[in-house]
């Protein structure tokens, strides 16, 4: 059998394009392909579980655009689907007059994005989070958090409904394009497909190889550390609380997260990775090490990271360390609150010259997509990402424009 469409990958990005590409395509033959035994097991599954803004992206970016439409999006498929999710708000927390003034460039950008955000001074803040200490704080109330596996539970419903294959436990063993269309071998049957589309995530630029392309850069595994806070703080924190990003670092830093389930965590730190897929501490993978090891971009990366790169390592391996990031904004948090639980690993591109990937990377053959680097809030975001890469694939195909239209509303 010949299928219209191949996906590779069952975490939310790749279901939301195999759900998009069948509205687009009603009564398309689908199958999807994932190596583990079920769905949402690596990046989406290890997620914070926030819906974001879009608060922190550049005006007029693609990120900021689909990030604002991923929110609405995902709120309104929680609601037909009535999957629970809580629009509990963030507070962006100043602690010195360097962050405020940080905080006040952020303001700016949120209003260039069309994102809502209140300044709050710190008799304010202390009566919306009593725990919580700072000299200001943006309040940006349309920031939510969910489960994003109980979405991708959902998406695989409608997936099923329209008429496609899921086959979990399937991994990819090799990728050959012919004139006409994609082999696909596997663990098990081997499938043959028209179209494809790889969203692998961690493996990203194996599959890539695996096809025969020579990809201008390497996934390398960041961990992002978090902790479980003891019992006692469920309800104490009612909004999300996030510090002022510093413009030198590469990634948010240290904050506390409610989540949907009412216990809150906090992190995460970002430490680089010895495997890819090990989520446990000191897990190693040497075959992951020698991947990045031996790649140029990875050395220029570390180079500029450095001094970031340690400052991180350090709070990985003292736990006060780590407690005192945290108590820089929450004071009343001891070495007792933190309990450990299983890290979420984020696969970043890193390019031959060392620059680190923060927006979309694909790659293109004559029948198949591969998305090598979909930026963080990918989760968010995942509806009209999914949209975007079924009108990235259908374009070529002569697909009409209401059928594009469909698909990436």
């Amino acid at each position: 059998m010949i299928h219209d469409f191949c996906i590779v990958g069952g975490g939310i990005v790749g279901l939301a394009t195999a759900r998009a590409l069948l509205t687009a395509r009603p009564g398309a033959s689908l199958v999807m392909l994932e190596k583990e035994a079920g769905l949402s097991h690596h990046q989406t599954g290890h997620n914070s579980g926030v819906i974001h803004s879009g608060i922190y992206y550049a005006p007029g970016s693609l990120k900021a655009e689909l990030c604002r439409r991923g929110a609405v999006a995902t709120k309104a498929y929680c609601r037909e689907m009535a999957i629970p999710y809580e629009e509990c708000g963030k507070l962006i927390v100043a602690t010195d007059a360097r962050e405020a003034g940080r905080m006040e460039a952020l303001h700016q950008r949120a209003r260039a994005n069309g994102v809502a955000a209140d300044r709050m001074d710190a008799a304010s803040l202390k009566m919306a989070e009593p725990d919580i200490t700072g000299i200001a704080a943006l309040h940006v109330p349309e920031t939510g958090i969910v489960s994003y596996p109980r979405i991708c539970e959902a998406l695989a419903v409608d997936i099923a409904r329209a008429g496609g294959e899921i086959r979990t436990g399937t991994a990819v063993l090799g990728i050959e394009e012919t004139g006409n269309a994609v082999r696909i071998a596997t663990t098990g049957e081997s499938v043959t497909a028209r179209e494809m589309v790889v969203c692998a995530g961690l493996q990203s630029d194996r599959l890539a190889q695996m096809a025969g392309l020579s990809p201008d850069f390497r996934i390398v595994p960041f961990r992002g550390e978090y902790y479980r806070l003891d019992p006692r703080w469920e309800g104490r924190i009612g909004h999300l609380i996030y510090p002022v990003p510093d413009p030198d670092l590469p990634f948010l830093g240290i904050h506390l997260t409610k989540m949907i389930d009412g216990s809150v965590t906090v992190g995460p730190n970002a430490v680089l990775g010895m495997a890819r897929e090990g989520y446990r501490k000191l897990s190693i993978d040497w075959r992951d090490v020698v991947s990045y090891a031996s790649f140029g971009g990875f050395w220029r990366m570390l180079s500029a990271n450095l001094g970031s790169g340690m400052a991180e390592m350090r709070n990985s391996m003292f736990r006060r360390r780590y407690l005192e990031a945290c108590r820089k904004y929450c004071p009343g948090l001891t070495l007792d609150d933190l309990h450990p639980m299983e890290a979420g690993i984020r696969a970043q591109a890193v390019m031959r010259d060392g620059t680190l990937v923060h927006d979309f990377l694909f790659l293109d053959t004559a029948r198949a997509v591969f998305v090598c680097n979909a930026p963080s809030p990918a989760a968010t975001s995942a509806l009209p990402i999914g949209g975007m890469i079924a009108e990235r694939l259908l374009s070529r195909t002569g697909t009409r424009p209401a059928d594009l239209a469909r698909a990436t509303a």
